[in-house]
């Protein structure tokens, strides 16, 4: 484990449909309500993908009901980024956004550079397996950064 185990964690990326939700869902399985945890994008003009929710549903999460949201709406709807301990950008455009918040707040980011799936593989198992391969790239960062799951 490199670092201590945050209190709140915002996972971000282009436009909360892929990424960051896996994360959020991955995030919320593993380690229950040890952290506040949420998502968001630089965009939202996107809804929730379906091979992210696919994938994640191999895992036993449940990403179907989850709503894109970006950090406009989060400021929006009264969620304050300086509460968060922790920002983890999946994306180069999400870790700019980030860094430009750490202007005005105290926030600890990091990034952690994940494949975006979105437009590789020709067919559905191919699109599955990019996916796939994102889905665990995020699980492998996670387990390294906060350790062992806690939650079943």
């Amino acid at each position: 484990m490199t670092g201590k185990f945050p209190s709140s964690v915002l996972f971000c990326c282009d436009h909360n449909a892929v990424r960051s939700p896996m994360a959020e869902g991955m995030m919320k399985k593993f380690y229950g309500h040890a952290a506040y945890v949420q998502s968001a994008g630089v965009h939202n003009d996107m809804e929730i993908d379906g091979f992210s929710v696919a994938v994640c549903q191999e895992l036993g999460i449940e990403l179907s009901r989850h709503r894109s949201r970006s950090f406009e709406e989060m400021r929006d709807w009264g969620d304050d980024l300086s509460g968060f301990d922790l920002v983890v950008a999946l994306s180069p455009a999400s870790q700019r956004q980030a860094l430009e918040f750490t202007r005005f707040f105290h926030l600890d980011v990091e990034y952690w550079p994940i494949l975006d799936p979105t437009g590789i593989g020709e067919t559905r198992e191919a699109k599955l397996a990019a996916y796939r391969q994102a889905r665990d790239q995020i699980k492998a960062r996670m387990l390294e950064r906060f350790g062992p799951p806690t939650e079943s």
